[in-house]
């Protein structure tokens, strides 16, 4: 694939809640550093504001941060206030509460008073009155328990004006039933991609039943999550990235949008290339034949 061409609007769009947005979007986590969370090189401050108005110029109108994407010298949120306000008025920045990281960069979890205040600190750094999506990051260790004080906590900062729409982060199906029945969830972020397992395969499934967006992360880094794509991609992903003369990452980005309309992608970089790259992605068509292929289960996907 030519890594320059970019075609957003031929994946078509989908509405977060009265907010319609382009299926590309962008991810900031990588934004601030070489690796995330004070790991690796910081990027260069200039090419970090470059390619976030790139990301836009081309097409992207749907951008996923947090005020805990920052390193030692740089921050997620402050780069987006540098780069892009005052704000395109269709441009829709979606960001995450519960998990907080203080100046040390150690991981605290927020209580459900505390929430106001990680609402209030993503205010403060995008320079913005109301934050368009907040989603509830689940902890790992939550996810066998209730979300309901939390999530109602977040309804509460949403009736005072403080959020336009929710949404739910890391998520069981019985954890978005159970949000969904204290305020309207606009968006479901978890982890998906080649290989995803039956539970995160039916939720998916749910989530288009109920017509909510499906927002995946590490849909690019699989199994490598944080630290990025695996070292190796499995045979089936490099033939069906050979025969289209496009990247491994273009591949699993463009599987992952072949899973619905209502899947919507938001992959992360601080390289322009791979930006481009990403957004041509978009464009990529998979046979019958290339997804069933990629989706049928391989030991390197274990």
């Amino acid at each position: 694939m030519n890594p320059t061409t970019n075609t957003p609007t031929t994946t078509g769009t989908w509405r977060l809640g009265d907010l319609t947005v382009n299926r590309v979007g962008f991810g900031a986590m990588r934004l601030t550093g070489t690796a995330p969370f004070d790991q690796g090189v910081p990027r260069d401050r200039e090419r970090s504001i470059r390619v976030l108005r790139q990301a836009v110029e081309l097409g992207v109108n749907h951008i996923d941060t947090a005020a805990f994407y920052f390193s030692a010298t740089r921050s997620a949120n402050e780069l987006i206030n540098r780069a892009l306000a005052p704000y395109p008025e269709e441009l829709v920045i979606a960001t995450k509460v519960w998990p907080g990281r203080d100046p040390s960069g150690t991981w605290w979890w927020a209580t459900p008073a505390q929430l106001r205040g990680q609402v209030e600190e993503n205010l403060r750094q995008l320079g913005r009155d109301h934050l368009d999506v907040v989603n509830l990051r689940v902890p790992p260790s939550g996810r066998t328990g209730p979300i309901s004080e939390h999530f109602g906590a977040l309804a509460e900062l949403r009736e005072a004006g403080l959020i336009r729409h929710l949404g739910v982060s890391h998520v069981t199906s019985e954890q978005l039933t159970e949000a969904r029945a204290i305020a309207p969830v606009v968006c479901v972020q978890n982890p998906y991609g080649i290989g995803a397992t039956d539970e995160d395969r039916a939720l998916l499934r749910l989530c288009g039943e109920l017509d909510l967006a499906f927002v995946p992360f590490f849909a690019i880094a699989g199994a490598g999550r944080e630290a990025g794509p695996a070292a190796v991609d499995t045979e089936e992903v490099r033939a069906v990235a050979r025969a289209h003369g496009a990247s491994p990452a273009q591949v699993r980005l463009a599987w992952t949008l072949h899973q619905g309309p209502h899947v919507l992608a938001i992959p992360g970089t601080g390289d322009p290339d791979h930006l481009a790259q990403n957004m041509a992605a978009g464009a990529l068509r998979l046979s019958q034949e290339e997804m069933a292929r990629l989706t049928a289960p391989h030991p390197a996907d274990a």
